[in-house]
């Protein structure tokens, strides 16, 4: 399958829920007196944690829809769960739909969705499953692909996670650009409400995405985000979303420059050349680890040696420090390295001694 983009980025624009018609209405002309959007988003179904939630109106939500798509003239997009909820998108002439992070984690409904989505032809967008597993993304695409869809989009939503952190979920941004490389026809698109949690930082998010080539927003506006039904905390009015597009800097996927292309090229010719010197460090390194290792089994020494690693952990951030490199990403590097090496160890440590040494230990087992 082959998408290509009829524009980017792509600006998908609604509120959380669509609560009444009142509220669809007066967030809708708000938000196209401000910006062009390509899809007004709304949830009529809203698979929630707890039952005491706001969980949708349903098809009075659609009728709603229906209204306005053809009063304003704007395209629609909600989520859909079930094969019925498809069924039921397509008869209120709704534009798109996308399948939320729940129902994507679960390959089973997805499959439900993608038989009932046979012979439709229209876009069909698919969010990240809650937790970082790419296979269950892939999957659902997939499986979305297979049933004949020609338009899909992938959308980022980020990654839930137990702890308390800056953001509601975790961007684990390497994941949609691990995405982009799989399937490089296939637009991905960011939803920075989802991620932030609270409208505060969807800017910072969505400049981010922005940065690293993503392809569109999907942002969660609400005409008074204060009395919304569900996640108030992170929408934002149609005024703050005029404010938020125009301050963001939307970046070129590449230039026609020949100069910017011959330095760039020289640029990453440089990288390319230390990346060698440090995968031939590292390999160096690591015949030092097995050397270490046979002398530990000839000591009966355990592989890890929490000394050590501490030494090793305050001397290289001291180091790092210094060179002004990224405390966080030393630490994730540190471990990397600190486990290839423990597993190095641990296998030349489960090696069967020779049947001669083996003698020798058992008779000192029984003499001492």
């Amino acid at each position: 399958m082959t998408l290509k983009l009829k524009h980017n980025p792509i600006i998908i624009a609604g509120p959380c829920s669509a609560e009444s018609r009142e509220q669809l209405f007066q967030t809708a002309k708000q938000i196209i007196q401000s910006v062009s959007i390509d899809y007004f988003r709304a949830g009529v179904w809203k698979p929630r944690t707890r039952p005491s939630s706001f969980e949708g109106k349903g098809i009075e939500a659609l009728q709603w829809l229906y209204e306005l798509k053809n009063e304003l003239k704007l395209p629609i997009c909600i989520e859909v769960i079930q094969p019925q909820h498809v069924e039921l998108a397509l008869k209120y002439n709704i534009d798109a739909i996308w399948i939320g992070a729940r129902t994507t984690t679960n390959p089973y409904s997805v499959n439900e969705l993608a038989q009932t989505l046979q012979s439709v032809q229209i876009p069909v967008m698919i969010k990240n499953p809650m937790h970082p597993e790419i296979k269950l993304w892939i999957g659902a695409i997939e499986r979305i692909i297979n049933s004949g869809i020609q338009e899909v989009i992938a959308i980022h939503r980020g990654f839930y996670y137990y702890g308390n952190e800056k953001y509601r979920n975790k961007p684990l941004w390497q994941v949609p650009l691990e995405l982009k490389t799989i399937f490089p026809d296939i637009p991905v698109i960011c939803d920075p409400s989802h991620i932030a949690g609270k409208k505060e930082y969807i800017f910072e998010i969505a400049q981010k995405a922005m940065n690293i080539g993503l392809n569109g927003l999907m942002i969660e506006t609400h005409f008074n985000p204060s009395i919304a039904l569900s996640d108030k905390d992170q929408q934002i009015t149609p005024d703050e979303l005029k404010e938020l597009l125009n301050k963001i800097k939307f970046l070129n996927n590449n230039s026609s420059d020949p100069i910017f292309e011959n330095t760039l090229q020289n640029l990453r010719q440089i990288i390319d050349e230390i990346d060698e010197d440090v995968l031939t460090l590292l390999s160096k390194r690591f015949d030092i680890v097995k050397q270490i290792a046979y002398y530990k089994k000839n000591h009966n020494v355990t592989a890890f040696q929490l000394s050590r690693w501490k030494d090793i952990l305050k001397s290289r951030k001291n180091l790092a420090k210094e060179l002004q490199i990224n405390d966080t990403f030393v630490h994730h590097f540190l471990s990397l390295l600190h486990e290839e090496s423990i597993n190095i160890q641990n296998k030349i440590l489960n090696q069967p001694e020779p049947e001669e040494k083996q003698q020798d230990y058992d008779n000192k087992r029984r003499n001492s």
